[in-house]
């Protein structure tokens, strides 16, 4: 289990504790403010717990919703506008809108962890009004695995969100002449 620090004091009762079972080989100290009892946990719980508020988003989401094979470079975090930076290199950090910011999370279990990420409804309306900004044969790959599994999706939620989002009128032509 991957526990912040304040979690981790509270399980062993105070610091020195905590610094004692470190020491002792009990606990691990995976990387700054970030504790397990195994000495290795996977990146993406350790990134889930380090940034505790940010939504899995982009070519990372499609990647665990298993829409893509291509393995993406960096995790894509999804963050509220008025967030402050991450600086983390194995993260590139994706500013929403707070208006827009909590459509479609839930919460999955990938590799034993907790991740919040947005539902393939929320980022099938991400890829049409993304689609200029990624590479065409990526977006080729995604749109067709969404045709595959159209009919397990709920369509009145992404009909839901397109009337939120800016341009909702491309969002649901879009929708209309390249996915259903």
């Amino acid at each position: 289990m991957i526990m912040s620090y304040t979690e981790a004091v509270e399980k062993y009762g105070s610091q020195y504790q905590l610094a004692r079972m470190v020491a002792e080989g009990k606990v691990y100290k995976l990387e700054e403010g970030i504790y397990s009892e195994k000495p290795y946990e996977p990146e993406l719980g350790i990134i889930m717990k380090k940034y505790p508020k940010a939504v899995l988003a982009g070519e990372s989401a499609y990647y665990y919703h298993d829409l893509t094979d291509v393995i993406p470079e960096h995790y894509e975090l999804a963050t509220p506008s008025k967030a402050s930076k991450i600086s983390d290199p194995r993260v590139r950090q994706i500013y929403v809108k707070e208006e827009i910011f909590p459509l479609g999370v839930i919460k999955e279990d990938h590799e034993g962890c907790d991740v919040r990420i947005y539902d393939k409804e929320r980022m099938l309306i991400e890829l049409l009004r993304n689609k200029n900004s990624m590479p065409y044969d990526l977006y080729k790959e995604i749109l067709s695995n969404y045709r595959r599994i159209i009919t397990g999706l709920q369509l009145w939620r992404i009909q839901e969100y397109a009337a939120v989002f800016p341009k909702s009128r491309m969002i649901s032509k879009a929708l209309d002449s390249e996915v259903l």
